[in-house]
């Protein structure tokens, strides 16, 4: 576990970044520099349950949170992806408060949600079952994707709902669901994020949003307007940006 929560908890910004290609090796390499959290993306990549075991055990000891994006809100996968070793969970399209009560029960063991106890790699096998059951509801982390005009028309319900730490601003699909599609700077689409980071303001809930360029005074402009859980840029990304600066200095040359 580490300092995601509770820097979210003090008011303060938590930066993580995006794993999407399912190999340890590369979410070890982003845990090791200066992240608050590593998330793993299981909606729109070829990353499966054997190789999040993998990631976690490479990002266990690098002192920063694993976090899971699930394909869906399914307590089958939540269970899963907690059982292997996440810290917490990012639950894509809530759109409804019914949906958002779904997204907390699944992260958490009874009487405050649905979690399926067993014997398992976050126990260390059942080594330290009684501790980790004990402290496991207090220290998930609850993510909930708001990516749609309904949780725009929802999101007071959405977010009086228990238990959630942060959301994410889906951007593209929220413009696309706003028949908007990749229009991220139209006033109606700026007008429909900021009702999310004021309802997230008014229920003291974290709002999130990803930055996805390489564009550092976005990142601050963001942070300025009051976004705290921030994810910053794509693997695929980084790689990219690197293979472009290397050809390009060599080009001057």
């Amino acid at each position: 576990m580490g300092t995601t929560k509770q820097k979210l908890s003090r008011g303060e910004v938590a930066l993580g970044a995006w794993n999407m290609i399912p190999h340890p090796n590369v979410a070890e390499i982003m845990a090791g520099e200066g992240f608050d959290w590593i998330c793993v993306d299981m909606e729109h990549t070829a990353q499966d349950v054997q190789t999040l075991e993998n990631i976690a055990r490479a990002v266990k000891g690098s002192g920063k949170d694993l976090l899971v994006r699930l394909p869906s809100c399914d307590d089958v996968a939540a269970k899963k992806a907690l059982d292997l070793g996440a810290d917490g969970i990012i639950v894509p399209c809530v759109n409804t408060k019914e949906e958002a009560e779904q997204a907390v029960a699944i992260a958490k063991y009874p009487p405050e949600g649905m979690r399926g106890a067993s014997l398992a790699r976050c126990t260390d096998y059942g080594r330290n079952f009684s501790d980790y059951f004990k402290a496991a509801n207090e220290n998930v982390l609850v993510v909930i994707m708001l990516e749609h005009i309904a949780a725009v028309e929802n999101v007071d319900e959405i977010l009086s709902v228990p238990g959630i730490d942060a959301t994410f601003i889906g951007p593209y699909d929220l413009s696309s669901s706003m028949e908007l599609a990749g229009q991220l700077d139209h006033p109606d689409v700026l007008a429909a994020q900021k009702t999310l980071l004021d309802s997230c303001t008014r229920h003291g809930v974290a709002p999130g949003f990803h930055i996805i360029p390489n564009d550092p005074p976005q990142v601050e402009a963001r942070i300025e307007m009051g976004f705290r859980f921030i994810a910053l840029g794509l693997d695929t990304g980084f790689i990219i940006d690197g293979c472009r600066a290397m050809l390009a200095g060599v080009a001057r040359k």
